[in-house]
């Protein structure tokens, strides 16, 4: 594994023990150079809540699918799914990755969607 991943999996790691002492629904962001990806996940981390991603059908007629644009769609639709299956209030888990560009608007899609962080 390259340095920059190790990295980045290490502040994962520290992230993810924090909202495992606070028992907390998650939010789980993976962003990967063509794709974003987002879980809820339940507190004791055994069960997907709701999941979206670029690669839905919805999702990936619209045109590119690695950018801010795709990220919002993905925000709002996991917060819509979220939200029928019962979970308003989670922690968001941006898994290592910096809080800028696609992961914020992700995030912010997903409170727009009626997601509390």
């Amino acid at each position: 594994m390259s340095d920059k991943k190790v990295i980045r999996l290490r502040r994962a790691r520290r992230s993810r023990l924090k909202q495992r002492e606070l028992e907390a629904v998650r939010l789980c962001v993976y962003r990967s150079s063509q794709h974003m990806y987002a879980q809820v996940i339940s507190a004791d981390g055994a069960k997907v809540l709701a999941s979206a991603s670029t690669l839905d059908a919805s999702l990936r007629s619209g045109g590119s699918t690695g950018n801010i644009e795709a990220a919002k769609k993905v925000g709002l639709l996991v917060a819509e799914r979220a939200k029928a299956a019962g979970v308003t209030q989670v922690s968001f888990d941006r898994s290592g990755f910096k809080y800028h560009g696609r992961v914020k608007a992700l995030a912010d899609a997903a409170r727009e969607g009626g997601l509390e962080f």
